[in-house]
């Protein structure tokens, strides 16, 4: 299994606003979150549209407008993130009313894509932004 651009790049965005939302009171251009991130302004917009349809940044027009949270860093999760932009976190190829195989069976390593799958939904879930953008994530699960 592998977490597409669309997940990689939401992240990357987001922990980039919330670290200069920090910062900063104003709200965050996305031209700046692109340029800093290398990533294309008409790919942030549309994934950003996303994340604003389910709540988790809002949005300012005007001078001086931009984007900032719409919670704290604390409270957003990776998993909110990557399922915002209607990335799916499973590593089994079942679709959810059929098995895998021609004849609508699970194929013999299901259960295994299937717990995996639950792993990373756990492990993102687990993981804010604020953990994200203060380099918690090593140490603390090292130490654990």
């Amino acid at each position: 299994m592998r977490l597409s651009t669309k997940g990689r790049y939401a992240v990357m965005a987001m922990a980039d606003l919330a670290r200069r939302e920090s910062d900063a009171s104003r709200a965050v251009a996305l031209a700046d979150i692109a340029s800093r991130q290398e990533i294309s302004l008409s790919y942030l917009e549309q994934l950003f549209a996303r994340l604003r349809r389910k709540g988790l940044v809002k949005s300012a027009r005007g001078p001086g407008g931009g984007y900032r949270l719409a919670r704290a860093a604390e409270a957003t999760t990776i998993a909110d993130i990557v399922h915002a932009v209607d990335e799916p976190l499973r590593a089994t190829r079942c679709q959810a009313s059929k098995g895998c195989m021609m004849k609508g069976e699970r194929c013999l390593t299901h259960d295994l894509w299937a717990d995996l799958g639950a792993q990373i939904e756990g492990y993102l879930s687990s993981v804010s932004l604020a953990d994200v953008i203060g380099g918690r994530l090593r140490q603390d699960r090292a130490a654990a």
